[in-house]
């Protein structure tokens, strides 16, 4: 599934480069934010955002960047400290005087593949010099590499626009911190699933998916390892390129066929490529179109994380919404 590398200098200097390799400089280890109690600021603090600041509240001050009224609303509620902010009309927020550390979760928007949301964000920011920057970005950056797998030091070849305006904003983080002196982590990140956002609506109305054979393996993530993900890059003194997938490459027919069978659901039909055309949605076709093998060999060894694989992290989220999960 769709979701090359990154590079930089040392905070400060206090640490040797790394050699450089096929995709680009992969990271550097720097001195970290470990026992910081500066306030964290997350921008598009939507579903995984709003997972992350309940897991930092009692741990740190967090100031949520949101969109709409609603968004503030649920936010108040859970005790989550947030402003309203638009990036594309280049309404100011307010910068913390203790700003330590910036999660930025916000979607990318801009022509010709860039991120002029992410420009904005950075320029509202002003002289703030945060330890840390944690950018979220995806695996599509990777392109289609027809089921070759990679890893963090993979060149880029991004074909999708959603994919280039991040590694666009993934160039922007980099020059940004290395300015600063700040730690630049970017976390490339795959398909997010969890409670509510699995295809259980696609199953319940019988839509079909595209048959394995025809099929190239697919990436996704657990929303909460990606929560843990982005905690761990706060407190841990690494930075650079981290790939954020289970490592269970199975494809979306695999994947979609073991969510039926835990929610008691009856196995989708199964489409040839030449059927799908017709069929499937023209954004899930150009999904589909791209194939790759995705490997988190920092996000184990670096980030000290074991993602969950799918057959618990899809009984994790039908539990978490109080559903009936077959087989206990």
């Amino acid at each position: 599934m769709k979701s090359g590398d990154t590079g930089g200098s040392k905070p400060g200097g206090s640490a040797p480069d790394q050699p450089l390799m096929a995709g680009g400089y992969a990271g550097w280890m720097a001195p970290g934010l470990v026992g910081s109690v500066g306030t964290c600021l997350i921008a598009g603090c939507g579903y995984t955002g709003t997972r992350l600041a309940r897991r930092l509240l009692g741990q740190r001050p967090v100031l949520a960047l949101v969109r709409s009224a609603a968004s503030l609303a649920v936010l108040a509620r859970e005790g989550i400290s947030a402003v309203p902010a638009d990036l594309d009309g280049g309404s100011a927020f307010p910068v913390p005087p203790d700003l330590a550390a910036v999660i930025y979760l916000a979607p990318p928007a801009g022509p010709d593949g860039e991120d002029r949301r992410f420009a904005r964000f950075l320029a509202a920011l002003g002289e703030a010099r945060p330890q840390v920057l944690v950018y979220v970005s995806t695996t599509g950056v990777y392109g289609d590499t027809g089921g070759v797998a990679v890893d963090e030091a993979a060149p880029t070849a991004p074909a999708e626009e959603r994919a280039r305006q991040r590694l666009h904003a993934e160039d922007q983080a980099r020059r940004w911190c290395e300015a600063r002196g700040a730690r630049c982590v970017i976390l490339r990140v795959a398909a997010i699933y969890g409670p509510h956002r699995l295809p259980l609506d696609r199953l319940r109305r019988g839509e079909p998916v595209l048959r394995a054979e025809d099929s190239g393996p697919g990436n996704r993530i657990h929303v909460d390892d990606l929560v843990a993900a982005c905690l761990a890059a706060l407190a841990r003194p690494g930075a650079g390129v981290v790939n954020v997938a289970d490592g269970c490459p199975e494809s979306m027919a695999a994947f979609t066929a073991r969510v039926a069978a835990l929610a008691g659901l009856p196995a989708p039909r199964k489409i040839t490529w030449a059927e799908a055309q017709d069929t499937l949605s023209p954004g899930l076709l150009a999904f589909l179109r791209e194939s790759r093998r995705v490997l988190n060999p920092r996000l184990v060894r670096e980030l000290g994380l074991t993602p969950r694989g799918p057959e618990a992290g899809i009984r994790d989220s039908l539990r978490e919404m109080g559903l009936p999960v077959a087989g206990g």
